[in-house]
């Protein structure tokens, strides 16, 4: 059968990037669908256009969606009276032979609110108070749903647990830590975290749709400027030269990486376009054979030895895609990149001690693809009210503008009321429950029906009474601090879009280095949350709008990076600062998307102990 796919999807002209799984896994699905190689390749097709996946690769990375896709498309033909069935119970006969009110009846008879449900599935009502909405979708309840009839539920998919460090007088924690290496160690609720943004972003209301060339010139030009100036004072490096004149003698230049062409990257069509002041924005191409290493993408800054000896061919002899990035200190920031959002400002002797930090993590949608009940977002509250995070961070999109329901305009309400009534509502529900203690964190997407259609892009416009600081919408992307732990987010898939554009090469001799790590690290190296350019289709990137939005700052302790690709929890190394060459490390994580399909997808549970080597993380299955 595995020789009957590959044939299939070579004669549609794909090829595999790591066959043997890839073929073993096509052909479990083939078992467990009922399907022919042909039909699977067919399906394939479809999956690779409505995705819009770039090149004529399967990766394995994709086949986790593909599986969705073949789940849903299997539960599009189950007959739709099964999902109009309703479970009656005992009180429910009860109450029709004793001819109750007609109200009661038509509630009983028609949609019943999501709590109402049986004890096949009680699990959320014992926890947060639910609120009720109209629901346009008509699924009457989440026991007739495909993600309540879900058996695998809070199933622990990946962990790390690196115990806290005894030198550091954390011998007791270490110890309260072996009960359960599978469960993250929660700190003890009641603790209130501090809450600090940095940054510039857009402001709510802002105008965008207004950049012009001269706009996306200067913010391309002043990114080469920054980077050239933070090499020089580096002191490792020279003055940057012009690489388009012909020379006999190495030089070292800096400029951005670009693409001859429409199609994809390649060792043949690279070009590097250093400053207007250096080289008068021309640009050359690059000659990487002799390079051991490399791994570039289009729009990417770099720093290039070399030499160019005919004029039109710049030969690299060594390239430098990073610098060292200082971690700054909150007194080293101006205030106007800083906003407290708590009343209380932590005294200067105490703030250094509050380094501990737990928190959920989880991306959209939040609801799955067959109705707009939301059942993701209620169990993941109701997960949370039993493990009491300090933080919780949700990313959008919360009304998701790829949902089917919300993509033909079926739904009898606006987007914003839908937004208000099924998100906020239940999270205003969730931190009264909680407590004072509690804290969400929103930050939108591009994918939001409701918001702004923009990158970068504004906060939500959401004021909740008496709940402002403990509700706090973010821009996109954004940085923060919660007790001195900085974060960093972006809902954009910067990671797929860099995955479709990079090219590397690895060393002969060495260790294949980790994609999904060497991806992550650019994010970083680049000092942009989007260093890509020119920007994956679809994206709305606008010049005009706070490009120094765009910019990190600092070195995040926890970089938050949701994407289709494959969930994952990494511990990036970024290089030595200081005399004594300490290792400045982050936590990069991508908590996957809460709801895939018809199905529940995944989200990260993470307690921070003073730095990434002594924290704990998980990725659960919602």
């Amino acid at each position: 059968m595995e020789d009957e796919i590959k044939a299939e999807f070579n004669n549609s002209g794909f090829t595999f990037d790591k066959e043997k799984e890839i073929l073993q896994k096509c052909a479990t699905f083939c078992i467990n669908f009922k399907l022919t190689p042909a039909d699977l390749v067919s399906s394939w097709e479809i999956y690779y256009l409505n995705r819009q996946i770039n090149g004529t690769v399967v990766e394995d990375a994709e086949m986790d969606g593909f599986l969705g896709y073949l789940q849903s498309q299997q539960k599009v033909a189950i007959d739709e009276k099964e999902l109009d069935l309703h479970i009656y119970s005992s009180r429910d006969v009860d109450m029709i032979l004793n001819d109750e009110d007609e109200d009661i009846k038509e509630d009983i008879l028609g949609t019943p609110p999501p709590f109402k449900s049986q004890n096949h599935y009680s699990e959320p009502s014992d926890s947060t108070p639910q609120t009720i909405g109209n629901i346009s979708s008509g699924k009457p309840s989440k026991l007739a749903t495909p993600f309540g009839r879900r058996t695998d539920k809070l199933v622990v998919k990946f962990s790390i647990n690196n115990k806290p460090n005894t030198e550091n007088g954390e011998k007791e924690d270490e110890n309260e830590n072996h009960e359960d290496d599978d469960i993250i160690r929660k700190v003890k609720p009641g603790k209130r975290c501090s809450l600090i943004v940095h940054g510039s972003g857009p402001e709510i209301g802002c105008r965008f749709m207004y950049d012009r060339i001269e706009d996306r010139f200067n913010a391309l030009e002043n990114r080469i400027s920054k980077y050239a100036t933070a090499l020089v004072s580096s002191g490792q490096y020279e003055e940057p030269l012009d690489p388009t004149v012909s020379s006999q003698k190495i030089i070292f230049t800096v400029g951005m990486i670009y693409c001859d062409g429409e199609g994809h990257l390649n060792e043949k069509s690279t070009l590097l376009q250093s400053s207007a002041e250096h080289s008068g924005g021309q640009r050359v191409r690059i000659e990487l054979q002799n390079l051991s290493q490399f791994s570039i993408f289009p729009g990417q800054l770099v720093g290039i030895e070399g030499i160019n000896p005919s004029g039109h061919c710049f030969i690299a002899s060594k390239l430098v895609d990073s610098i060292p990035l200082p971690i700054a200190d909150d007194a080293n920031l101006p205030p106007a990149k800083k906003q407290a959002l708590d009343q209380e400002i932590l005294p200067v002797g105490v703030s250094g001690t509050q380094t501990e930090l737990s928190v959920i993590i989880a991306s959209g949608p939040f609801t799955t693809t067959d109705n707009l009940l939301f059942e993701p977002l209620r169990e993941l509250l109701a997960y949370a009210s039993k493990t009491l995070p300090q933080l919780l961070i949700l990313l959008g999109p919360f009304i998701d503008s790829e949902h089917p329901e919300i993509k033909k305009g079926t739904v009898d309400r606006s987007f914003d009321e839908i937004f208000r009534a099924e998100i906020l509502r239940r999270l205003q529900d969730h931190v009264e429950y909680m407590g004072s203690h509690a804290r969400v964190v929103l930050v939108p997407s591009i994918r939001d029906a409701n918001h702004d259609f923009v990158f970068p892009q504004p906060a939500f416009d959401i004021h909740p009474a008496n709940l402002r600081h403990q509700i706090t919408s973010l821009t996109n992307p954004g940085i923060f601090e919660a007790n001195q732990v900085k974060i960093g987010c972006c809902s954009v898939d910067i990671l797929k879009h860099l995955s479709g554009e990079e090219i590397s090469r690895n060393p002969k001799d060495g260790k294949l280095s980790d994609r999904m790590s060497r991806l992550a690290n650019h994010i970083i190296s680049q000092r942009s949350f989007y260093p890509l350019y020119p920007p994956a289709e679809g994206i709305p990137l606008d010049f005009s709008l706070a490009p120094e939005a765009l910019n990190i700052s600092l070195i995040p302790d926890i970089l938050i990076l949701p994407s289709d690709m494959k969930h994952f929890v990494k511990v990036l190394s970024l290089g030595e600062r200081g005399e004594e060459k300490e290792q400045v490390k982050c936590i990069c994580v991508n908590p996957g998307r809460l709801a895939k399909g018809e199905g529940g997808g995944t989200f990260i549970e993470l307690n921070y102990y003073g730095n990434p080597d002594t924290s704990n993380a998980s990725i659960i299955g919602i």
